[in-house]
């Protein structure tokens, strides 16, 4: 096995050495991104840590952070809770739900260790999440005359009328109180 992959990494520099014929394709930009996602992947049985490769693949901003939705409960692999140090597998199914209860559906494809840039971290995985949940009615901002003042207790009942109507819940009365008591 290890003679294939060394013959594989030898016919690989082999043709990426040729000089640029300057026919101007993409396809020696896509050579070298499949070649940076080769050198980011992990060495013969070595695996990949499910916070290190949310973070390489570019659903985490940072590798800390796939630790932290992993302690959150956030990342799910095959449908169980996993810890920031569960090895990650080609063909399991990653599960991380992302800020605003969107989540994210990913099956591996290939496994890195190293952050790539984006069009090469898309290859690392099929991506098959949702499609994102169309934004709800926003209640309309009160905008008030500059100079107006404070609202009134009539405004006010006016303000939480409308916002019931949208469906958002009525602003809370503001406290100054230690003990809860309302601002006067």
């Amino acid at each position: 096995m290890a003679s294939d992959t060394a013959s594989d990494t030898a016919s690989d520099s082999g043709s990426g050495a040729a000089p640029d014929s300057g026919s101007g394709t993409g396809s020696d930009s896509a050579s070298n991104a499949a070649a940076a996602a080769r050198a980011a992947g992990p060495g013969a049985g070595e695996s990949v840590r499910i916070d290190s490769w949310i973070w390489s693949v570019r659903l985490a901003k940072t590798r800390s952070a796939g630790a932290t939705a992993c302690r959150g409960g956030h990342v799910r692999v095959n449908g169980e809770r996993v810890k920031a140090a569960y090895n990650v597998r080609v063909g399991d199914e990653v599960r991380v739900r992302q800020a605003g209860g969107h989540e994210r559906v990913v099956i591996v494809k290939r496994l890195i260790r190293k952050r790539v840039g984006a069009p090469v971290a898309v290859e690392c995985y099929v991506d098959n999440s949702p499609p994102p949940p169309p934004r709800a009615a926003v209640a309309p901002v009160a905008v008030r005359d500059r100079g107006a003042g404070r609202p009134t207790k009539r405004d006010r009942r006016d303000m939480d009328r409308l916002r019931a109507a949208f469906g958002a819940d009525p602003v809370p009365p503001a406290q100054d109180h230690a003990d809860g008591r309302e601002r006067g």
